[in-house]
């Protein structure tokens, strides 16, 4: 139940409420006296008296709303950060479990003896993704088609766990690069602008888009403002993915060039960085890094706050002040007596 922008767990015992009355209707002195009119009138006891009452009704107050169990809920609130909305596109074909050590490099063996392109993706991006706390990410993987397994979130826990449970396994034969990519703007359709988007794709390979498939990529992506940066994970040292005079003719027509040379085409922002080894692999998403810190709404959610234990401070408060002022008067009492 909502009610003065509450959440009240246990709202039944505000119907109690009206309990906090009784200490405003005993007349303790017409029991004592029977001539009211003829006690002197003492502003001092007047004032100590409400004091007392006031004390009392603070103290019945407090314990009832506390049983009630307000607590204020969970909300949104959008706040400015430094970032960007990223979506991170891994290439999970049979290609990405060989070695990402190339020919005449020494592989360098990760956690638990895995090597593997995969893994070693799995481990950087992880770092990168620890140390962007006002980031948004999404996550999408591909082979025969691509499956969106996270949309964008704030959640970066979520984000480590699919990227974890992505390295597992072993990888599929073909690569739809194509359905790929679509899905990857496809998560901002509908999403408010916030700032700074970015498709990150992770692949060693590329593949030839149809015409059809050419022109629906070019136009979402210009329409969600998307940027594109790619880690081509080489497996070859020799091969680039821009042409050069001492390309061999085995690599003028192959799909990782065709693809790279549609990104430049398409006018929207795109770089690529040939990973050939673990230190080419770091520097590329440290560059990515340092480039996309800029002025983003974060969205952040704060929990749902009780407010039970504020209330009962306030009762215990009240009700040692009303503990004192009794020991005051029996002590004062008991010294007059004597």
């Amino acid at each position: 139940m909502n009610f003065l922008g509450l959440e009240w767990f246990h709202p039944w015992f505000l119907f109690l409420l009206p309990l906090v009355l009784l200490p405003w209707l005993n007349h303790n002195l017409d029991k004592t006296v029977a001539w009211v009119d003829l006690v002197p009138i003492d502003p001092l006891s007047r004032l100590v008296s409400v004091g007392l009452k006031l004390l009392s009704s603070l103290a019945m107050t407090s314990l009832i709303l506390a049983l009630a169990g307000p607590s204020i809920p969970e909300q949104t609130v959008e706040r400015i950060g430094e970032g960007a909305e990223i979506v991170l596109l891994l290439d999970r074909s049979r290609s990405m479990d060989d070695p990402f050590a190339v020919k005449h490099q020494a592989a360098v063996v990760s956690v638990g003896g895995d090597n593997s392109k995969r893994r070693v993706a799995r481990d950087y991006l992880t770092e990168f993704i620890k140390n962007r706390p006002d980031d948004r990410f999404g996550f999408v993987f591909f082979s025969t088609k691509s499956v969106n397994l996270l949309p964008l979130t704030y959640d970066k826990e979520a984000v480590l766990a699919t990227i974890n449970a992505n390295a597992l396994g072993k990888g599929l034969s073909d690569t739809n690069m194509a359905d790929a990519l679509l899905s990857s703007a496809e998560m901002f359709e509908g999403q408010p602008y916030r700032g700074s988007r970015i498709v990150l794709l992770v692949s060693d390979g590329g593949q030839l888009l149809s015409d059809e498939a050419k022109e629906e990529i070019t136009r979402l992506y210009q329409e969600m403002n998307l940027g594109i940066y790619w880690i081509y994970l080489k497996s070859n040292r020799a091969m680039t993915l821009e042409s050069s005079d001492e390309d061999s003719m085995l690599w003028v027509d192959i799909p990782e060039r065709k693809l790279h040379h549609f990104f430049k085409s398409i006018d929207v922002p795109y770089r690529a960085f040939e990973a050939g080894s673990l230190g080419a692999f770091a520097e590329a998403l440290a560059e990515i890094d340092r480039q996309h810190y800029q002025p983003l709404i974060v969205e952040e959610t704060l929990p749902h706050e009780p407010k039970t234990d504020l209330l009962l401070w306030f009762a215990l408060l009240a009700m040692l002040l009303l503990a004192a002022s009794h020991l005051y008067t029996f002590w004062g009492v008991k010294k007059a007596h004597d």
